[in-house]
């Protein structure tokens, strides 16, 4: 294996440079969208439906945690999916990769949509939403990582902030669309949506699917990794090679990440249950103010996106990461008061404030990582945060019952993220960037 990495940045004659990178970055939020978009409805769905029709258990609170439990399983087996995919875009190509991930997941979210109850057949019910959320988390664990590396390796390195940024608007749509599946089939009679209503979401992964593997297939291969190939300098055991030689950026990425994930889930999934099941709020209203804080997040990323490319990834996780924990006891206490009006601006103004460190998250990762070990090396990172952020809405929930129905608890662990972050944007902006080092031609540059 040859140590030395390339250091050029050349496409097939004829093909543009610029007008690829926009065709690759837009190819990655369609990708990521419809993979956010299945991997939220699980979300959604674990508050709302599967924890009274998929848990035979008259507690409440012991169903909640029980369907988390589960959604926090699919977060578990993203390493999985880091790993194994991480590996296979590292040494057969990110495209190809890309375009089994996306498959994967689409079919996996349609079989949920076609499973039976626990009043049907039992404790198998469970056992297969279980499987199914474990499959769908391993598909999840290997597509960021591979969206984000190839629009990075397209695109100028004076506008990689813009193209790395595509992949995480890919999260907001992807909100978007499946809050608003669920909030649209919550409208139908009780007895519908609990029959064959909450159904449908999930099977229209299936459509998503066809527009988003169409996309995959157009875009061109990463420039970095068909010169590798061509140089024979892939990694041979990129896994164990990332933990060999790039280990604190391992450790720096995922602390990255931590609040983009977690905090996410904690002011979304863990939001939805807390204000229906403790504040007694309806589930239409919290649906709403996703959706909203959702179309927020959009523009919060867009413009995050540029300032990363003005004052580098890893000052802008400090700054979001500082910004997030300042305000982690206010978005609780809007949200305590019951008022529509402040519920909604509470869980847009926490979303929006997480967006700021989550927008640097494609930079400053694969500023981590040489692009022989990259795919593998920013896939391992942020779904080793996932499987922490995985656990976020159950032990909110475990705080919540611990601090006497209150949102004391909830708000110290949304705290909690936001500084983890933070302190790993600082150590971020201490390392070499590796990926503008190989776009520019061997020239190092410090400060993810």
């Amino acid at each position: 294996m040859a140590d030395h990495a390339p250091t050029t940045n050349h496409l097939p004659e004829g093909v543009d440079e610029g007008a690829e990178a926009r065709k690759v970055a837009f190819g990655a939020f369609v990708g990521t969208a419809l993979e956010w978009y299945d991997f939220f409805l699980y979300g959604t769905a674990a508050s709302l439906v599967f924890n009274h029709m998929f848990f035979a258990t008259d507690d409440p609170l012991v169903a909640t945690m029980a369907a988390f439990a589960t959604f926090a399983v699919g977060f578990v087996a993203r390493p999985i999916g880091a790993i194994l995919f991480g590996q296979m875009g590292d040494r057969v190509g990110r495209k190809r990769t890309l375009i089994v991930t996306v498959v994967m997941i689409g079919v996996v979210t349609a079989l949920i949509g076609l499973l039976p109850t626990y009043a049907t057949i039992g404790v198998a019910a469970p056992v297969l939403l279980t499987s199914l959320r474990l499959l769908q988390g391993i598909a999840v664990g290997g597509e960021w990582g591979g969206a984000v590396t190839l629009a990075v390796e397209h695109a100028p390195v004076e506008k990689r902030g813009r193209y790395a940024v595509m992949p995480q608007i890919g999260s907001p749509v992807g909100t978007l669309l499946s809050s608003g599946a669920f909030l649209a089939v919550s409208l139908l009679p009780k007895e519908s949506f609990d029959s064959w209503g909450w159904r449908l979401p999930f099977l229209a992964a299936i459509p998503l699917l066809g527009i988003a593997l169409w996309l995959r297939v157009r875009i061109e291969e990463s420039p970095l990794f068909e010169q590798m190939l061509e140089e024979d300098s892939t990694a041979r055991t990129p896994v164990r090679s990332v933990f060999a030689e790039a280990l604190p950026g391992l450790l720096i990425g995922a602390g990255t990440t931590l609040l983009g994930v977690g905090g996410f889930y904690l002011v979304t999934t863990f939001m939805i249950a807390y204000g229906t099941g403790t504040l007694g709020l309806d589930k239409s209203l919290l649906l709403t103010a996703t959706l909203a804080a959702a179309a927020i997040e959009i523009l919060v990323l867009l413009v995050a996106g540029r300032l990363v490319e003005r004052i580098g990834g890893g000052m802008v996780t400090i700054v979001g990461g500082l910004a997030s924990a300042a305000a982690a006891f206010p978005v609780f206490a809007l949200v305590d008061t019951k008022n529509s009006v402040l519920v909604v601006t509470g869980i847009v103004l926490g979303i929006a404030l997480l967006s700021v460190s989550y927008a640097a998250s494609g930079v400053v990762l694969t500023a981590l990582f040489p692009a022989r070990l990259r795919y593998t090396g920013v896939a391992l990172a942020a779904n080793f945060a996932a499987v922490v952020s995985g656990f976020v809405p159950m032990a909110a929930t475990g705080l919540l019952a611990w601090g006497d129905e209150t949102s004391v608890g909830p708000a110290w662990l949304l705290v909690g993220l936001s500084l983890v972050t933070a302190l790993s944007g600082f150590l971020a902006t201490r390392r070499p960037d590796s990926a503008a080092q190989e776009l520019s031609g061997g020239r190092v540059v410090t400060g993810a």
